[in-house]
């Protein structure tokens, strides 16, 4: 309800076991905004928010598109400036470096809901039906005019109001949209002020304006912005924007928010596309502990603490084995250390063998020197 007509099309619902109707979430934003309704007067604004949600929508599977995924969500509530923006897609754009993308792989499509507002307002559409028609015009992307045509008619826009509209949207210039803008629009000065914000972050290269983008979701109320894959052959990629009055819509006091929703669907496919998916084939343990007898073992346990205790992340061997399967076991998970307690190394002063499974080399270091050991090989990886 609070999303709009078509993620209430797309909810995966039936009735439990206790007849009663049910649903998987579709997305975070709502079950956020009534977590900051309930905890508004304990929560020092502004409030800065991740989360990575498990969503579900019921339709049809599509490359990049399930109906099970993880959602990484950002959200900045407490901002009424485009400054909440500016850093929302600075953070989009480390990531998307972080994991070996580029302007060149990825672009940034921007616009403001309050574009649509101001010139639906000029062309005398009740302000109670621009959020309808935000959701039909951001099908336009996927389907011909005529498929929404007979929508667009009964929220009272003819069909020379959706002609206009149509050729305006195309615009991708902010310069070519003020025309058609009145000459104190808000929307234009929010679009520019970003564009500089955007250029102070050093991301430029990676925003573009384009008029188009309105997003889906009903309640969006200022600045949109899109992610897509420049070659074209993927959806979008993430999408996200201002809501200032969501929380009004759940009976709570207006406030100002921006967010984002960054699926893992489509991420994955451009990273396979680009050859850049990671491998995800090491375990992620640093080390493997093994005490070479029954007897050892807490000695084995005492190393895997001090590991631990300085960064490590150690793999305990927990029941009796062979060296040979500690060795493989090692090599399988791709673990660098191999920890070996006993032998005349243990009773020698309580030494353990330290043994480098990439570059072969074996060395003795004492239990009281491990913790050195294990910074000192951090800092050197």
């Amino acid at each position: 309800r609070k999303a709009g007509e078509e993620v209430t099309q797309q909810l995966y619902n039936f009735k439990d076991k206790g007849d009663r109707n049910v649903a998987l979430r579709p997305e975070m934003t709502p079950s956020l905004a009534r977590m900051v309704m309930s905890k508004k007067n304990g929560l020092p604004l502004p409030l800065k928010w991740f989360s990575i949600p498990q969503c579900w929508r019921y339709e049809r599977m599509t490359r990049g598109r399930r109906r099970e995924h993880y959602q990484w969500n950002m959200d900045i509530w407490g901002i009424q400036g485009i400054q909440a923006e500016a850093e929302l897609l600075s953070a989009m754009v480390t990531f998307f470096k972080k994991v070996g993308l580029s302007s060149e792989d990825v672009g940034i499509k921007v616009n403001s809901r309050l574009v649509i507002t101001e010139i639906l307002g000029s062309l005398g559409v009740p302000e109670d039906k621009f959020a309808a028609t935000c959701v039909l015009i951001d099908k336009l992307e996927k389907v011909p005019l005529e498929a929404v045509r007979d929508d667009l008619t009964e929220l009272g826009l003819t069909e020379e109001i959706v002609l206009q509209l149509t050729t305006i949207l195309t615009s991708k210039s902010i310069d070519s949209i003020r025309e058609s803008l009145p000459p104190d629009s808000e929307a234009a000065s929010q679009l520019e002020s970003l564009m500089e914000l955007a250029a102070s972050y050093g991301i430029s290269d990676w925003i573009e304006f384009d008029a188009s983008v309105v997003r889906g979701l009903a309640y969006y109320t200022g600045i949109v912005f899109e992610a897509f894959d420049r070659t074209g052959t993927l959806r979008a990629i993430a999408g996200g924007g201002r809501y200032d009055k969501l929380l009004e819509t759940f009976g709570g006091e207006a406030t100002p928010a921006a967010g984002f929703g960054f699926g893992d669907a489509v991420i994955m496919e451009l990273l396979k596309d680009k050859g850049i998916l990671p491998s995800f084939e090491k375990s992620g343990f640093d080390a493997v502990v093994f005490a070479m007898s029954e007897d050892l073992y807490g000695g084995a346990l005492r190393a895997a603490i001090l590991l631990r205790e300085a960064g490590k992340s150690v793999d305990v061997i927990l029941e009796p084995k062979k060296t040979k399967w500690v060795f493989k076991h090692a090599d399988r998970i791709g673990v660098r250390h191999v920890i070996l307690v006993g032998g005349d190394e243990w009773a020698d002063n309580e030494q353990v063998s330290v043994k480098d499974m990439e570059g072969g080399g074996q060395i003795k270091v004492p239990i009281a020197e491990l913790s050195a050991w294990a910074k000192q090989s951090v800092s050197e990886s």
